[in-house]
């Protein structure tokens, strides 16, 4: 199938988590490709950032600011894309924290629910409000940001809050995945391993040592690109073509993009 010079023109799509990272690397290549995009975070100031460049490039950006753990929230910005474009096809819900990642024993109740909150609540509420607007259209596709942990990796000491939230969303995808199938909306889950954004650096960690069990790799815990990590843009390429007609028949389905490097400790 020759690949057409837009992929996405007309579709209507709402990224979360879309002021950094995977997320804005995916909002401004689905823009590139034709879809409306709108651009949702809880910080104001990302939101415009990345609306702007999409603007700049000849794109068009929906602005919505929201916490997508917020009921009322969320389902105002996607309301308000709607209305304002009149209809939604394409859904990448992206937003996460790492959150607090400490020994189970010390992580405290509230730094557990707010990593389930952000992570996996938002994850739902994200799909919930958006699913009675794709079938509307009669057709979408659903994208999910899982991670290698809690998939594939389960040695990352104190990460416990944050890979149950991993798992699940995998989990979460799969079921959807058969329960939209009749409404013709694909599910898929991406499962990234080390990507160099800036949610590292928003990572609390403590006394993880005590969690900690050691494990010896090979050199280079990235074996494609000798312990390089990967770059959101590469995402954002996948995150394309699975929500593109490219990828009509794919649902259901988790891929792992971490140049091998979930295969050393799987």
């Amino acid at each position: 199938m020759m690949r057409p010079e837009v992929e996405l023109a007309g579709k209507v799509a709402l990224v979360t988590g879309a002021g950094s990272g995977i997320g804005k690397a995916a909002a401004l290549r689905f823009a590139a490709e034709g879809a409306v995009i709108g651009v949702l975070s809880q910080m104001e100031d990302e939101v415009e950032q990345t609306a702007s460049e999409i603007e700049r490039s000849g794109g068009v950006a929906v602005r919505l600011v929201a916490d997508v753990s917020n009921d009322r929230a969320l389902k105002a910005a996607v309301e308000m894309l709607v209305s304002a474009q009149g209809g939604l096809d394409i859904v990448f819900a992206n937003a996460g924290i790492n959150g607090v990642w400490a020994p189970i024993d010390e992580i405290q109740p509230d730094e557990w629910d707010k990593t389930i909150a952000v992570n996996l609540r938002g994850t739902y509420l994200t799909i919930h409000h958006a699913v009675p607007h794709l079938k509307r259209r009669g057709s979408g596709a659903i994208l999910i940001t899982s991670s290698i942990n809690g998939t594939r990796v389960f040695s990352n000491a104190g990460a416990t809050a944050y890979s149950s939230t991993k798992a699940a969303q995998l989990t979460m995808g799969q079921m959807l995945a058969v329960e939209l199938a009749k409404h013709r909306i694909r599910v898929n889950v991406i499962c990234p391993g080390k990507i160099d954004t800036a949610i590292q650096a928003k990572t609390e960690k403590r006394n993880i040592e005590e969690a900690a069990e050691e494990v010896e790799y090979p050199d280079g815990k990235i074996p494609l690109t000798d312990g390089e990590g990967g770059d959101a843009a590469e995402v954002a390429e996948l995150a394309l073509f699975l929500v593109s007609e490219r990828g009509r028949f794919i649902s259901g389905t988790p891929i792992w993009i971490d140049g091998a490097q979930s295969t050393l400790v799987g």
